[in-house]
């Protein structure tokens, strides 16, 4: 398993954090722990290392919800209910992107959203 691999995910899911001021310490928390379970992951299917940094995302997303709510939220579309982006393709990779859940819109790659 190529740790780059690992690092790069994880930077890139903390720039999201850090860009939408989610960065918490319970939010750094869980993305430190997404992984180190998606080290174990890449180490068992070394052919999905492609997938790691969507689907750390993805876990992190899910910890999220039940913490800190929902993250990240969609402020792209016009609709009024609060709804969240989330990681495509749904195994998060080769080039995970973050789709807005109502319109299907992609919005911004992993690792770029914009500031709010």
């Amino acid at each position: 398993m190529d740790v780059a691999l690992l690092f790069e995910a994880r930077a890139r899911v903390l720039a999201d954090l850090e860009a939408r001021r989610r960065a918490t310490p319970d939010a750094v928390s869980a993305l430190e722990e997404a992984v180190s379970a998606r080290t174990w992951w890449a180490e068992q299917w070394p052919e999905g290392a492609q997938y790691v940094a969507g689907l750390v995302a993805q876990d992190v997303q899910d910890a999220l919800v039940d913490t800190v709510g929902r993250w990240p939220v969609c402020d792209w579309c016009d609709e009024e209910a609060e709804h969240m982006v989330h990681i495509s393709p749904d195994l998060g990779g080769p080039d995970p992107v973050w789709v807005c859940e109502e319109s299907g819109k992609p919005v911004a790659p992993l690792g770029s959203l914009p500031r709010m």
